[in-house]
């Protein structure tokens, strides 16, 4: 990735829905130039354009990270059983007191409860979860610094 193109990702970070005409304008190339860097960017897996929802304007008025500790031969299926809850946004897996993290959007405390004792603890291998509830989230990003 050269200079031009961190300057086109940083663009579409911006504003996602930036118009390559507004894009060459702004980095001084032509409107070609820009949809060919942009068709290799994601051809090679660089980057990936998706629409990011705000999930409060939608009714999740709960996010939450849950660490999940689980059995060493289970990591794997693990992730793979959270990934596939609605309600779960991410899964990671991690070095340190915790095997996995998810992100969780849920309506209210009392659906989060229903999912952590319903969902989460009915998947085999989960040890023990640790539940934080986010108070505020002041940045919300997806991607890295160029």
């Amino acid at each position: 990735m050269d200079e031009l193109d961190r300057r086109i990702v940083a663009i579409l970070q911006a504003d996602g829905r930036a118009s390559n005409a507004k894009i060459a304008r702004e980095v001084g190339v032509s409107e070609g130039t820009i949809r060919r860097r942009l068709k290799r960017l994601v051809q090679q897996g660089l980057i990936t354009v998706t629409a990011i929802v705000e999930p409060a304007k939608l009714g999740y008025q709960t996010e939450a990270l849950i660490g999940v500790q689980v059995d060493p031969n289970r990591m794997d299926a693990v992730s793979s059983d959270l990934s596939k809850f609605r309600e779960v946004s991410q899964v990671s897996m991690a070095t340190g007191a915790f095997d996995i993290f998810a992100w969780v959007n849920v309506r209210n405390a009392d659906e989060l409860g229903g999912f952590l004792k319903n969902k989460v603890g009915g998947v085999t291998g989960v040890r023990r979860t640790e539940t934080f509830v986010i108070l505020g989230t002041p940045k919300r990003g997806y991607g890295v610094a160029l």
